[in-house]
């Protein structure tokens, strides 16, 4: 102030972190407990065991039990996508239901974690979260003591000693602007891979791949 001296600033990028709605995830719990997990073929193992030895973690393959109970929230959650969802759990109740549509113990954002999105693997996976996702719904729309539960945790537990203030203001624009020339620049190869539901039955008929392709040292 003393020097005269203007700042001025722009923030890029935000996140709160996540606190996620008890009741809800109850409700969401007890649902996926009821469509079980998919059922997982000798192909989708093989796939995701090989893959996993490429990689040199255990070589456990697919998930075939849910967990009996939920586990207790952690004291602080700083992880999670890469996206807004904190700040959205600060303004209304909120869950994310994650669902067995890729192989365990991948890195993420990797070329690994794409293997599974084009196989039966991704398909059965995203089908059984579809699920658990429609009954929660249904769950919300046909048990009003549901919404109210929900409610009462946002206000009496979360919200009740700590205010949610966000950083970003209608003075902040999206920073759409750091990815466009990438956006442009690969957009139109992309474009050539995109996959034709009309003359093929999957991506993998498509791209011509046996499914499952793996090194015959890795087979199980």
């Amino acid at each position: 102030m003393m020097s005269g001296t203007e700042v001025s600033w722009r923030i890029l990028g935000t996140a709160y972190p996540q606190h996620m709605n008890k009741a809800l995830a109850e409700a969401m719990h007890a649902n996926i407990q009821a469509i079980g997990l998919p059922a997982w073929t000798e192909q989708d193992q093989a796939l995701a065991k090989a893959l996993q030895r490429e990689l040199k973690v255990d070589a456990k393959g697919l998930t075939t039990e849910i967990g009996a109970e939920l586990e207790g929230p952690p004291k602080e959650t700083r992880g999670g996508g890469s996206d807004d969802i904190g700040d959205v759990s600060w303004t209304v109740p909120t869950i994310t239901l994650r669902y067995p549509a890729n192989i365990p113990d991948l890195p993420g954002h990797s070329w690994a974690n794409a293997v599974a999105m084009a196989t039966p693997i991704a398909h059965k996976g995203v089908t059984a979260g579809a699920k658990a996702q429609a009954l929660t719904a249904l769950d919300l729309l046909l048990r009003p003591e549901l919404v109210e539960q929900a409610w009462a945790y946002f206000r009496d537990v979360q919200t009740k000693d700590a205010k949610y203030e966000p950083f970003i203001t209608d003075k902040d624009p999206p920073a759409v602007h750091l990815n466009r020339d990438t956006q442009e620049r690969f957009r139109p190869e992309l474009k050539k891979h995109y996959y034709d539901p009309a003359r093929y039955k999957s991506y993998l008929d498509q791209l011509g791949v046996h499914y499952p392709t793996v090194r015959p040292s890795t087979a199980p």
